[in-house]
């Protein structure tokens, strides 16, 4: 997450500029990586809406389509809103570490830092707000294809029990984030 000011109004101008939607220093979802092989032991837990297996995988990512934040440690079951209310970069809003907000899908509790669509927009100024939430908030969802895209075991699954699963993440992770030149 930009830490500075300077880097923090940076990012806000990047996300302003794709709908010209205010203050937003992040986009935040959650993706299922598929896992094919579960133990016995607890292995309902990782059985997520869509009835596969999977790690439930925070990303906050800016407008450049750059992970930020990402939380990999979920089973498939947890919601998207829990894994959000009790991750640190929430700790850190609330404590008033960033100048921005994150733009989530209705699947987040709309609060001061984290802000999502309506539901029922009735106004031409509630469509206006969730069309320039939908097209900033999708650089996130660009963001996912990417990933999957570069990493294909994402897209497959990871192969393997739930420890060498998360194992593999870890690996495709530290490639994301310091890819070889």
């Amino acid at each position: 997450m930009p830490t500075t000011l300077n880097e923090q109004q940076e990012t806000i101008r990047k996300f302003r500029s794709i709908a010209n939607f205010p203050t937003v220093i992040g986009a935040i979802d959650c993706t299922h990586i598929r896992v094919k092989k579960v133990n016995a032991d607890g292995g309902q837990l990782y059985i997520n809406r869509k009835g596969f297996s999977s790690i439930n995988v925070q990303v906050v990512c800016d407008a450049d389509l750059k992970i930020m934040d990402i939380v990999t440690r979920w089973r498939g079951s947890v919601h998207d809103s829990r894994i959000f209310r009790e991750c640190r970069l929430k700790q850190r809003f609330e404590a008033g570490a960033f100048s921005g907000i994150l733009l989530g899908d209705s699947g987040y509790p709309c609060t001061p830092y984290l802000f999502t669509p309506l539901l029922n927009p009735t106004t031409p100024q509630e469509e206006r707000y969730n069309r320039s939430h939908i097209r900033t908030r999708n650089t996130v969802e660009r963001c996912f294809g990417l990933w999957k895209q570069r990493f294909r075991c994402l897209l497959r699954g990871m192969f393997g029990d739930i420890e060498t699963a998360k194992k593999q993440l870890l690996h495709v992770l530290y490639y994301t984030i310091w890819p070889s030149t």
